[in-house]
Order: structure tokens, then sequence, then C-alpha cells
């Protein structure tokens, strides 16, 4: 399934730090009622505050635009810094510091007891995928894959993206990968 960021609405955090826009959303027996096991969101983080908790679930988050930010709790502080994935528990009680004005994450929270996971940065030049990739979002410059037609930047694919991608000069996606546990 196709899917760009223009056509997704903007959700303000009940903070009033930033927003986001929830890109895909898969839960337990696919239906609206069914318990999240993923998703994928994009933020954009505006200002210090509170960081979101989500109890049970572990996530993954990479800044994809700006500066990043620091998380910090009672005894813990994490770098979120450009194109690198920040793996921590989504239940932590987080304050969110920007480091250089306002950011952009593409953020994964997905269940650890059911669901292994990967993020991976790709730039220019052909890529295997692995089968258990399952979404492929667009930073910049364009896609080509033999499921998908081209995408552009801020257009992304998820579902089965076949054996290869194609990235453009100056291309950069995310790669997500997600594995069942038995």
């Amino acid at each position: 399934m196709r899917f760009s960021v223009a056509d997704i609405p903007v959700q303000a955090w009940k903070n009033g730090g930033g927003s986001t826009r929830e890109l895909v959303c898969h839960r337990a027996g696919d239906t609206a009622e069914g318990a999240m096991l993923w998703r994928v969101s994009l933020a954009t983080i505006e200002q210090d505050g509170v960081f979101s908790r989500f109890p049970g679930m572990a996530r993954i988050h990479c800044i994809v635009a700006g500066a990043g930010l620091r998380l910090t709790g009672a005894d813990l502080q994490l770098e979120a810094k450009p194109l690198q994935p920040l793996h921590f528990d989504g239940g932590l009680d987080l304050m969110a510091g920007l480091n250089d004005g306002g950011c952009t994450a593409f953020n994964l929270i997905y269940d650890p007891r059911k669901i292994s996971a990967e993020i991976q940065i790709l730039s220019q030049g052909t890529h295997p995928l692995p089968a258990d990739a399952v979404v492929l979002f667009v930073l910049s410059g364009q896609a080509d894959g033999t499921v998908f037609q081209r995408l552009s930047t801020g257009e992304g694919y998820h579902g089965a993206l076949g054996p290869e991608v194609t990235l453009s000069d100056g291309g950069q996606a995310v790669l997500l990968r997600l594995r069942d546990i038995p």
C-alpha cells in the first residue's frame, strides 16, 4: 500500500509540543479495536517537554530532520541523533530537550513480546530487500522498486517490498523490518 505524508492528517499533541502523522498502524486481528502491535509515525517536535509514554511497548526513534534531541529520565540520558535509530523502552518517563531547534522523527512503537524490529537508513544506490522488510519511507530523492512505482520524498510503501530498491543520487530512505516472535 502506497502512502504520502501530504495525504495524512496532522494530529496535534495534547501538550502542544508538536504533532504526529500516523503513517501505518497494525493491530491484532487487523481490526480497529484490536491491541496495537506496531505503529509507524512521523513526529514534528517543536519544543522541549514531556515525552509520550507507551507502557509495555518498545520504541525506535530516528531523527530524520533537524539536530535531534536529548531524552532524560531518573538515571538515564539518551541522545537522539540525526539518522541514527535509537532503541528504548516505550514506558520510560522521559523529558525531551531539543538540541538546536525543532526536529522531525520517524517513530516505530511496537509490542516487543510479539514483534522484533529494526530500522535501517538506506542511501543512494541499489539495495537488496530482506523478506521481513515491510515499510520503506523516502526521506530525499526517489526510490524505484519492482513491487511499487517510483516513490518521491515524503512517500512510502507498506507491504511486501520486493527483491530490491534503487535510490536516486542523493536519495535516502528509512527501511523498517519486522519479524513475528513465535
